[in-house]
């Protein structure tokens, strides 16, 4: 089992007494009863991808920000300050298994922000990463399963929100697949979508949930059908 504390890494980046950009990065870390290893392994990933994160934020976001903010005052028009967002939620976390997703939102003064996700599920015992592809083993139809799975899923939404989707999200939700767009719940898989790659952007990042139909003893992950239905 596994225990999480929260780091955080923020500022106020200011141009001519200005601030012009705001950043804040939560990000995990984690101790485990399984492999101390692991999770010193998995902690340096989330230290590491935190301070990505927070370079991005210096070194081309503040730049960014700053050239809009000269431009605006020498033409007088209003500044709306940048915003960088990260955060994190803990989805599932049993036995030596933990999965969660990473939100990272950015407004750079536009019309509205944007919101990228992206997922991690975790063996405390090795330290690596679980596949999709773990989830339906011996299945190499597997994603031909979950495609139906959404479609079906889709198709009902539709009925009481015609505009929820796109036309064409048939073809989209095949052509802008990600093998690693997901994440576990206590009950089951949630495939995800970013923004605009299957429906508009009032949709937000479309969900679809999959529920576990069998967990077999002893084995330490459960599995949704194998089948398209």
């Amino acid at each position: 089992m596994q225990t999480i504390s929260q780091n955080t890494l923020t500022d106020i980046m200011r141009y001519n007494d200005i601030p012009v950009l705001t950043y804040t990065i939560h990000y995990p870390e984690f101790t485990t009863t399984c492999s101390q290893d692991a999770a010193k392994s998995i902690n340096s990933f989330y230290a590491f991808h935190a301070k990505s994160a927070e370079l991005y934020c210096r070194n081309e976001l503040y730049p960014q920000a700053a050239e809009q903010a000269r431009y605006v005052q020498k033409n007088q028009f209003p500044f709306h300050s940048f915003e960088f967002i990260s955060d994190y939620r803990i989805t599932y976390n049993n036995l030596c298994i933990a999965s969660l997703y990473i939100e990272q939102y950015s407004f750079l003064g536009g019309a509205h922000g944007s919101t990228v996700r992206e997922s991690q599920t975790w063996d405390f015992n090795t330290g690596n990463q679980l596949k999709l592809s773990d989830f339906f083993p011996n299945n190499p139809q597997f994603t031909e399963v979950i495609f139906k799975n959404i479609e079906q899923q889709i198709a009902e939404q539709l009925k009481t929100s015609p505009s929820s989707y796109f036309d064409d999200y048939a073809a989209l939700l095949r052509g802008n697949f990600n093998i690693n767009g997901f994440y576990l719940k206590p009950d089951g898989i949630v495939i995800y979508y970013q923004q605009y790659d299957i429906a508009p952007y009032a949709s937000g990042i479309p969900e679809f949930f999959i529920p576990f139909v069998s967990c077999p003893p002893g084995s330490v992950i459960c599995y949704p059908s194998q089948t398209a239905t």
